[in-house]
């Protein structure tokens, strides 16, 4: 569906490079899972995983937020890999417990507890999709990516993000906190939709000035309401956002080394070292309007490299 072309530039003279995709779709899985984490921030679990109704999901992962991950590579133009991918979706929302021994086995305990079943994700992995790919999955209310791959020669991989969707509100805050069962001996932590019940106007106006700034970056941002923070990502996250209504303060996550940056006390902090939810070495602290306009370079820096 997108075109997008790559020149290399020698000598005063430009040279198209001539994009390719492999028919052989398990090549494409093997290279995918070796690379898992540093190509869409997924921790590999499982290839061909054999579900209870004789099904076979390509790939299975945990994201950057503990949200499971079901990858699909396409293997023919005609093939229905969404259809396909929402099965198995909703077979893995059936069966949570078999998933988080998985999660238990290969990344620990803690990982298998911090599993988040508010936003779930279906990413699909193909050489192209057609326009009725894209109609469809803009008209379902579930967590779905395509991505389109190519390969420029031996050394040139592009991914592109041709369609996304993203659920906002799924998970069903029951309880208005939830116990960590971590070293933090029982601490409880209030979710996101309770928290965001107590955010005062002010605040509110800051949020959605924030949201509508992230937003507007690309028609590729999506926004993801998890437990604990919203997340704003491209393939990646660029900016986690969580709230302390007590302090009227709104703190971000941004992935930018901290080192890079001339860190001003109040506003931005060196986070590497510190547990936090959501992801990203810099804090930023959002306590004014104003200080939007300061962190909007740095949310774009973020942005960028997502």
């Amino acid at each position: 569906m997108s075109d997008i072309k790559l020149f290399r530039i020698a000598s005063g003279a430009i040279t198209e490079l001539a994009g390719t995709t492999d028919t052989v779709e398990k090549s494409v899985q093997v290279l995918f899972e070796k690379n898992l984490e540093a190509l869409l921030g997924v921790r590999f679990l499982a290839t061909e995983y054999t579900t209870t109704h004789g099904g076979r999901i390509d790939t299975l992962g945990l994201d950057e937020n503990g949200c499971p991950v079901i990858l699909e590579y396409k293997r023919a133009s005609n093939e229905n890999v969404i259809n396909q991918g929402l099965f198995y979706l909703d077979w893995l929302m059936d069966h949570r417990k078999d998933f988080q021994w998985l999660v238990m086995e290969k990344l620990g305990k803690a990982a298998a507890d911090g599993v988040d079943w508010s936003a779930p994700r279906l990413i699909c992995i193909a050489g192209d999709f057609n326009r009725y790919d894209d109609h469809a999955v803009k008209q379902m209310q579930r967590n779905i990516e395509l991505i389109r791959y190519r390969r420029f020669g031996p050394e040139l991989l592009m991914l592109d993000l041709v369609a996304a969707t993203s659920t906002k509100g799924v998970f069903i805050d029951t309880k208005g906190s939830v116990t960590d069962g971590g070293a933090g001996g029982g601490n409880k932590y209030k979710t996101i939709g309770t928290v965001l019940q107590e955010l005062d106007p002010g605040m509110l106006d800051r949020f959605e000035a924030l949201r509508a700034y992230m937003m507007a970056l690309g028609d590729d941002v999506q926004e993801t309401r998890l437990r604990f923070y919203i997340a704003f990502k491209r393939i990646k996250n660029f900016a986690c956002v969580e709230f302390r209504p007590t302090t009227s303060k709104i703190l971000m996550f941004v992935k930018i080394d901290p080192s890079t940056v001339q860190l001003e006390p109040s506003f931005t902090r060196d986070v590497s070292n510190l547990g936090h939810f959501g992801t990203g070495d810099l804090e930023i602290t959002l306590s004014k309007a104003e200080d939007l306009e300061k962190a909007k370079p740095l949310i774009e820096l973020s942005y960028g490299a997502s």
